[in-house]
């Protein structure tokens, strides 16, 4: 049954435990392994209209039971049983923005520009965090790097939306139009996005079956040892990297010292991981990077589609270097359509899609509220999570067939998926017993170590699989701060 929404599945009598067993039976995943999986989903749920909650559980969920179907393949035994408490995955949603650091609460600021700035005739949200986004902004509006909010807010009042969006996508900044959701549904952009959030295929028969012998059988996660090269950016691909870590994978996050940073997200998403540093205009650097892809399993990106793939690394140079290799992509808008190669992230998702919208109605029905945006990135660790799941359900069909494996989610496939699950009526979703991340948040759900930057005190992961309890091994340390080779 479709919604009237552009088509969209109704799945709005789902709750969690039917999200993870329609995803994995779409991904053609042993169906006994969903016997392993108990979810308990009492409990608060996040304030909005949209089952931000529900998401959150199941996603999580999926990725710990594809890392638990390895395991239980990998040494001939029943999948371990999975558990992810609903509270614990609904904060864990927002682990960016809840960790201390020597006692310091997590300096999560927004740029000084961005945000929702009225146009001649609707309104549009820019995205700045990044100070090239930032500086292309300004330039598009004529402005000089110190401008201010004001000065900007003043000049986009003399642009229409959708000119103002298309000097952006022309110009290499981040401005996206707010729309309803029919205004979305009328794109070519929303028409293209696909019902399923997560794709495999097998992109080559090269690559041996079984399981490489730097993942020792019997370990104390369900993937230890599994490689990973991770060049990801912000929060979505690095959440699905750090999520693998949590299960036993030796990821290599790779940083440019040419590219801005975001340090205080980087903090949290990349737990688990080590850090290097390697310059792709370097071709002593780009030598360096291609002797690790030799030896890895997983080659995890979040950068534009084609970016990468310019300077030969593309998945077909990929599997050339490693046969075998399973190349994992996290895009923003889709794998087809005509802003498959556009900048983007949550914020814009949300706005471009009709989301803040639609939440903004829910919340005031009065209709004085142009646009209400999600009480966390919920798009962005979804993504994540379910990129992690089709990770490792790459790795077990690459353990059963032998091949090299594509996996592709995007954020705006994740969005569509999330509006199938149908939003809470009026202010139901606002109302009584609805929660912020920070008030769900308790003691037992945190843990402290020691990393670069001082005292770390954060989320722990919120899966539980019998006997393979999940962590993180390795904490951040500033970019570079790891030596580029594997364990």
């Amino acid at each position: 049954m479709t919604s009237s929404n552009n088509n969209i599945p109704d799945r709005s009598k789902f709750q969690a435990i039917d999200s993870v067993k329609h995803i994995w039976t779409g991904l053609d995943l042993p169906p006994q392994a969903l016997e392993s999986v108990q979810l308990d989903e009492s409990g608060h749920e996040l304030a909005s209209s949209y089952k931000l909650s529900h998401l959150a559980q199941a996603s999580i969920a999926l990725s710990a039971l594809a890392a638990a179907l390895n395991d239980a393949q990998h040494n001939s035994t029943p999948v371990p049983a999975i558990n992810v408490p609903l509270e614990h995955a609904s904060v864990e949603f927002a682990t960016e923005h809840l960790y201390f650091l020597d006692g310091k609460p997590a300096e999560n600021k927004w740029g000084p520009l961005g945000g929702l700035h009225k146009t001649k005739d609707g309104y549009v949200r820019i995205h700045d965090n990044l100070i090239n986004h930032r500086l292309a902004l300004l330039r598009i509006l004529g402005l000089p790097d110190d401008s201010t909010r004001e000065q900007v807010a003043e000049k986009i009042l003399d642009w229409k939306s959708v000119d103002l969006e298309r000097a952006g996508i022309d110009n290499k900044a981040v401005i996206y139009t707010l729309r309803s959701e029919d205004e979305w549904n009328a794109t070519p952009q929303g028409q293209a996005v696909p019902d399923f959030p997560v794709s495999i295929k097998k992109i080559s028969s090269g690559g041996d079956a079984g399981f490489p012998s730097h993942m020792p059988s019997g370990a104390d996660r369900c993937l230890r040892g599994l490689r990973i090269v991770e060049l990801s950016r912000i929060i979505a691909a690095p959440v699905a990297g750090k999520t693998l870590a949590a299960h036993g994978a030796d990821v290599l996050w790779v940083t440019s010292p040419s590219l801005p940073d975001r340090p205080m997200t980087d903090i949290d998403v990349n737990r688990g991981k080590r850090s290097i540093s390697i310059d792709l205009n370097n071709p002593k650097d780009k030598e360096a990077l291609f002797e690790l892809i030799k030896d890895a399993d997983v080659f995890l990106q979040s950068y534009r589609p084609g970016s990468l793939a310019r300077r030969g690394l593309s998945p077909a140079e990929l599997i050339k270097i490693r046969p075998g290799l399973i190349c994992a992509n996290l895009a923003a808008w889709g794998t087809e359509g005509p802003w498959k190669e556009n900048r983007g992230f949550d914020s814009m998702v949300q706005t471009a899609s009709g989301m803040n919208v639609s939440e903004a109605q829910h919340f005031d029905s009065s209709g004085a509220t142009p646009a209400k945006t999600l009480p966390l990135q919920a798009l962005d660790h979804a993504s994540g999570y379910l990129l992690a799941a089709g990770i490792a359900a790459a790795v077990y069909k690459r353990a059963v067939k032998g091949g090299s494996w594509q996996v592709d989610v995007t954020l705006a496939g994740t969005m569509k998926y999330l509006k199938s699950l149908g939003q809470l009526p009026g202010k139901e979703g606002f109302g009584e017993g609805k929660k912020l991340p920070k008030e769900l948040l308790t003691d037992e759900m945190m843990e402290t170590k020691e990393s670069g930057y001082g005292s770390l005190k954060a989320v722990k992961h919120s899966a539980r699989v019998e006997g393979k309890q999940p962590g993180w091994d390795f904490m951040p340390k500033p970019h570079g701060g790891y030596e580029p080779r594997w364990l």
